[in-house]
């Protein structure tokens, strides 16, 4: 699937809150916004039907 690049521009200070809230679960910073955004949309009854789920924290397992 093609992910969408949007340039974001932030307050320093939520920038490292989010940072650190994602090293806490082992995600990246770009990874713990989408699931905040997800989070958002999905309370709010606004998250298309058609989305997946946001993969769980952490490195992917491989395959064999």
């Amino acid at each position: 699937m093609a992910r969408k690049q949007v340039p974001l521009r932030l307050d320093p200070a939520v920038y490292d809150a989010i940072a650190r809230w994602a090293g806490d679960e082992a995600r990246s910073t770009n990874a713990q916004i989408e699931m905040m955004l997800r989070d958002q949309l999905r309370r709010a009854g606004r998250l298309p039907k058609n989305i997946g789920e946001i993969p769980k924290p952490g490195r992917p397992k491989e395959q064999p």
